[in-house]
């Protein structure tokens, strides 16, 4: 698979919800194998600064619709977004780049598409591949934008469910495509 590893104004790096939330154990999101994606990110962040975009997922203040179910479900998210639970991780609090909050799973919101138009690249890491790296991908495909999802830089609700979502994702090839982070930084595997 050829990857252009230029970066230039049309492609932004988008590390998703690499929040405490998915990070602390005895969260009910929390993310196994966090941990080991940090380093394959920061890797990304170093070659695509300053062009670095970091999402948050955040509670709404007032769920509506389906959503009064999905917090039914999940009462504890219901935080406000200066929660300690809702920050970035360590790793990533002092990173420089663009920060985008959103109450839904796809991050693709009028803030994302300010920054990537029709024919743009988005390259895609973080949390969780099943669920908003997921809802981001289709989105944003859907938007026109080319999608590379960086699948050793990103991670699931369990190992199953990561592979799962690669191999939908993957059905939407040319506009999606499934790369590594040696892949995108152009070095060996």
């Amino acid at each position: 698979m050829a990857i252009t590893n230029t970066f230039n104004g049309s492609q932004w790096l988008v590390v998703v919800d690499m929040q405490r939330i998915f990070e602390r154990p005895d969260s009910p999101w929390a993310t196994p194998g966090i941990q080991e994606i940090v380093e394959p990110i920061q890797r990304l962040i170093r070659w695509a600064a300053p062009q670095v975009c970091f999402t948050r997922f955040l509670a709404p203040v007032h769920p509506e619709g389906a959503w009064q179910a999905y917090y039914r479900d999940w009462p504890f998210a219901l935080q406000p977004e200066d929660s300690p639970d809702y920050v970035l991780m360590d790793a990533f609090r002092e990173v420089e780049g663009i920060r985008i909050d959103a109450t839904t799973f796809s991050k693709w919101t009028p803030a994302m598409q300010a920054l990537l138009k029709p024919g743009h690249r988005m390259i895609l890491a973080g949390v969780s591949t099943d669920c908003c790296v997921l809802s981001t991908a289709l989105a944003a495909a859907d938007g026109g934008v080319y999608v590379d999802v960086v699948a050793d830089a990103c991670r699931g609700v369990n190992e199953e469910s990561h592979r799962r979502a690669l191999d939908v994702m993957a059905l939407y090839r040319p506009q999606i495509r499934i790369v590594t982070v040696n892949e995108i930084l152009g070095e060996p595997s």
